[in-house]
């Protein structure tokens, strides 16, 4: 089971939470340590995960209200469980910047409303997975108050995202299969036809042979 599959089952599935997606991060920039800190826990993984949980019915609208939410999920050296951190509701993101637009970088930063935090992925490749399902989950579950999404790649925010060309090898499927069902049946009327054509000739040949 990779890091993703794991921290999926140990740190939201226990709560009803269904994990969208995560990417590994470490800070760009050290964070600042008060002098008299002591006692770290040494070295860890850093990452920023994106999930949903969904709420009973509503007796008015029937509808199953959802909560999305950003976690901060660390596991530390030496350990093979994971560790919740700091948690953000999808209300609270106020910014998402992918710092250059032009090319591909693991690099972004993440504004909220009381933290800000600037972060390097594990690959790029890894970063826009996560932003694109970010912008999806956006569009998605929030009704007002969108993040501002900067600085980022058309292919995030356009119709070729992973999502959107997912539902677009579907439906190309289905166009192709109806288009060959519809080349078959066209061939299928076409030998009909042939068929008929022939059976009327036959018949005329016998009644001409009779009258002979």
């Amino acid at each position: 089971m990779n890091a993703k599959s794991a921290i999926s089952k140990e740190i939201f599935a226990p709560h009803d939470e269904r994990m969208l997606g995560a990417v590994q991060v470490k800070r760009r920039t050290k964070k600042k340590i008060p002098f008299l800190a002591t006692g770290g826990q040494g070295e860890y993984l850093t990452y920023i995960c994106l999930s949903v949980i969904c709420f009973s019915l509503c007796s008015v609208t029937n509808k199953k209200p959802a909560q999305a939410s950003i976690t901060k999920v660390k596991q530390f050296e030496g350990s093979t469980s994971f560790v919740r951190r700091t948690q953000w509701m999808l209300e609270q993101l106020r910014q998402v910047n992918g710092i250059d637009p032009n090319r591909d970088s693991p690099e972004f930063d993440l504004l909220f409303e009381n933290a800000f935090d600037q972060w390097v992925a594990n690959t790029a490749s890894e970063k826009c997975t996560f932003f694109q399902v970010l912008h999806h989950t956006c569009q998605r579950y929030l009704t007002d108050k969108k993040p501002e999404f900067i600085n980022c790649q058309s292919k995030i925010m356009g119709g070729n995202s992973i999502l959107h060309s997912a539902a677009d090898s579907v439906t190309s499927a289905v166009q192709k299969a109806s288009q060959a069902l519809n080349e078959r049946g066209e061939r299928l009327g076409r030998a009909e036809e042939k068929t008929e054509e022939l059976k009327n000739s036959a018949q005329q040949f016998a009644e001409t042979a009779h009258k002979v």
